[in-house]
């Protein structure tokens, strides 16, 4: 069984394994073009986010600044501070950090109530009633409801979301109907 299909049949991960995901990830990239890295970076911006905000700046910072330097000093660099962002591991408070710029995404398209909800779950979040993986699960379905192709490209939500969990916002959706 490869690793990504492991990925793909457990419910929770452990950092480790979510570190060596990425870094697979990476290594399919590794001998593409620039367009292959821009695609990398931008799909895997929140779970970076979550693990090191400053090195995904730097990240930002050395894909943009391509044309500077050759394809390979370029993503030997980007390999270099992936590895730094990815020894730190995600806390409340970053994950929290990355659930309101993904909000930033819905907020004006939610209704009053799907904006109290969506805030009591990140409180809940917060005080450590739910996991991060359920506050995914209940952002999940929005993405598709939204058609926002940017998020769903996302591994933040492969990598954290617990897909065994019902959809809030959906019961919600049905009590208001």
């Amino acid at each position: 069984m490869s690793k990504k299909q492991e990925i793909t049949n457990t419910s929770k991960l452990s950092e480790q394994d979510i570190k060596e995901y990425v870094l697979e990830r990476f290594k399919d990239i590794k001998q593409g073009k620039i367009k292959n890295l821009v695609s990398f970076q931008a799909m895997n911006k929140y779970m970076i986010m979550a693990h090191n905000q400053d090195e995904l700046k730097n990240l930002g910072n050395i894909v943009a600044s391509y044309k500077k330097i050759s394809l390979l000093d370029t993503i030997s660099e980007y390999e270099k501070h992936l590895k730094i962002a990815l020894e730190k591991s995600p806390t409340i408070k970053s994950h929290s950090n990355v659930i309101m710029h993904i909000f930033g995404f819905f907020s004006k398209k939610f209704t009053q109530p799907e904006k109290e909800q969506f805030f009591k779950l990140l409180n809940d979040y917060k005080e450590d009633k739910i996991t991060i993986g359920k506050i995914l699960s209940e952002i999940n379905p929005i993405i598709y409801r939204f058609n926002n192709t940017y998020l769903a490209s996302q591994t933040y939500f492969l990598l954290y979301s617990d897909p065994h969990h019902g959809n809030l916002f959906q019961m919600l959706a049905q009590k208001q109907s």
